[in-house]
């Protein structure tokens, strides 16, 4: 395991995240010495849920998207879920934070639906990237080099398809950060 001490790493997020997507990452990324917060749009424990449908635990968060300071962070972790990456996608403010932090070269990791904000944030075209099966059309339309593998980095981008490829997904971000 990767020593991440005094590494800075958020999470965005709203209601409806696939659990497993939120949880381990933040689990594994703390155990590992970094400090990671949440954010999304109150400060209301926010709802997991598992497979999309089925309503698990509430997760507290850090803070909202405006108290996230992207100078202050050294990479950006967005869940999916299809219900929290269709809400996320169309946040002005989330769009701004993935394209700070694309901007500033940290590393932005996207898993399963959580694509859906890249696009909508204009940073997909001419990029190789992963995701849940069912947005590749959608990624190609906006100009991705879609391929089905359990881990893609391209640059600053880290992509996933879905809970089966965490442990890859987490390394990746490991390895992105040392």
């Amino acid at each position: 395991m990767a020593d991440l001490s005094g590494k800075h790493i958020a999470i965005i997020v709203t209601d409806h995240f696939e659990e497993a997507e939120l949880v381990k990452p933040r689990d594994e990324l703390r155990a590992a010495g970094a400090e990671v917060k949440v954010y999304s749009l109150g400060t209301d424990p926010i709802q997991a849920v598992e497979g999309d449908k089925e309503p698990t635990q509430k997760v507290e968060v850090d803070g909202t998207f405006d108290d996230l300071d992207v100078d202050s962070i050294d990479a950006l972790v967005v869940p999916g879920g299809t219900v929290n990456a269709d809400q996320i996608r169309v946040e002005e403010k989330a769009q701004s934070i993935v394209k700070a932090v694309t901007e500033a070269g940290k590393p932005l990791a996207a898993i399963c639906h959580a694509p859906w904000l890249l696009i909508s944030a204009g940073l997909v075209d001419g990029k190789r990237l992963t995701s849940y099966a069912s947005l590749s059309v959608d990624l190609k339309n906006a100009g991705a080099d879609w391929v089905d593998e359990e881990v893609v980095v391209d640059g600053n981008l880290i992509t996933s398809r879905d809970p089966d490829d965490l442990p890859a997904f987490i390394s990746a971000i490991q390895d992105a950060l040392v």
